[in-house]
């Protein structure tokens, strides 16, 4: 599940369309509104939908998907500097959205029929600061782009990169930078692909098609640079890749997500997404999966699943109220996890559409032995206190 993938992604398509700007976004709860109209359907006709299994093909996968209305490539991770241990999360997701499901053929060579995205985010956790960025473009002129062979998305000098290792096990590289802050990474993959949901089939609400294919990487060993106002930082750590396509996922029911990325020290990994019920609880379609140390898989279900809100934060910037910490437990998978944030505020305030996106730590029981770890939270839909 992506982590403000839906949200975004839509709401970049408003900006070209009409013009407007982050500073004048609408409201959030008019931008709540069109994500879940939009996502649930809409001019759909003539791009193809997720309805059932298929074959996934490796390196094809990696690349681009045209026929599908949307997709994203998304990494998130936890890094830590080798000389003081000073910690911080990183987010780079690079969306792409079918304007039409045909090419259709252009004079100019600026024409395209496919938008791209980008939002970059750092949290400084020593510094209590959150630093996050969006961009856009046409995927025309070599300004945004992906292919397959050899992997490459980026967006601008925003990029992920195939960087050697195998189809199913890729080493990537990752590179990002803004005035004040860049990021360069290399990452080796310690787990093989993994597909989410029915064999990369991930369903998203009870209507046909509202899912998405969708596969992972949990777990990539990630070293290189931080640069954050001028001052470099070596760092290393963990981070987590994600791919999903789709044309459409929520149903008219649904208003929102909260996605949990969690690595464990102890090898294990955890994707879980709960998908919220516009009248209250979680729809039947919430699922996740356990991974163990060697890549294979333990489907999770909605109904073993408690997760309970700890704590909340009111945004100061957008008056939005989010869940602030979580217990989640599954007594069949054996999983009793505090999940809390690093930083409270890790919000995404002046993107098109705001959402929380940020890092957490972990710490409780697998199979009765204490563990203890970090990962991603994405919270999404939610509205402002009346």
């Amino acid at each position: 599940m992506r982590r403000g993938w839906g949200i975004s992604i839509l709401a970049g398509l408003l900006v070209l369309w009409l013009g407007v700007w982050p500073r004048h976004a609408k409201t959030p709860s008019t931008q709540n509104t069109l994500m879940t109209t939009m996502l649930g359907g809409g001019e759909d006709a003539g791009f193809e939908r997720a309805l059932e299994p298929r074959p996934m093909y490796f390196p094809e996968d990696h690349g681009p998907h045209p026929r599908f209305k949307q997709e994203w490539w998304y990494m998130t991770g936890n890094l830590s500097s080798a000389d003081d241990g000073r910690r911080f999360g990183f987010e780079l997701t690079l969306f792409r959205l079918a304007l039409t499901p045909e090419a259709r053929e252009r004079t100019s060579h600026w024409g395209s029929s496919q938008v791209q995205m980008g939002h970059f985010a750092i949290t400084d956790i020593k510094g209590g600061q959150f630093h996050h960025f969006q961009r856009f473009s046409r995927m025309a002129m070599d300004l945004a782009g992906a292919v397959a062979q050899p992997f490459r998305v980026w967006l601008g000098n925003w990029s992920i990169t195939g960087d050697g290792g195998s189809p199913l096990r890729p080493s990537l590289h990752l590179a990002a930078g803004t005035d004040q802050i860049a990021l360069d990474l290399k990452m080796i993959s310690l787990k093989p692909v993994v597909l989410q949901g029915d064999a990369g089939l991930s369903r998203k609400s009870e209507e046909p098609g509202n899912a998405s294919y969708y596969y992972s990487l949990p777990r990539l060993e990630t070293s290189g640079s931080l640069t954050l106002h001028g001052q470099q930082f070596s760092v290393s750590g963990l981070s987590w890749f994600d791919r999903e396509w789709s044309t459409s996922a929520l149903g008219k029911h649904q208003e929102g997500w909260d996605w949990f990325a969690l690595q464990l020290s102890d090898g294990w990994d955890l994707m879980f997404y709960s998908m919220r019920e516009k009248k209250g609880g979680s729809s039947s379609s919430s699922a996740g999966t356990l991974i163990d140390p060697q890549g294979k898989t333990v489907a999770i279900s909605n109904q073993g699943m408690v997760l309970e809100p700890l704590g909340h934060w009111l945004s100061p910037k957008t008056g939005i109220n989010y869940p602030s910490g979580w217990r989640l437990k599954n007594v069949e998978a054996g999983l009793d996890l505090e999940v809390m944030p690093w930083l409270k505020d890790q919000e995404l305030d002046r993107t098109v559409v705001r959402y929380w996106e940020g890092a957490v730590r972990v710490r409780g029981t697998h199979d009765k032995r204490e563990v203890h770890g970090n990962g991603y939270v994405e919270l999404a839909g939610y509205r402002k206190v009346p």
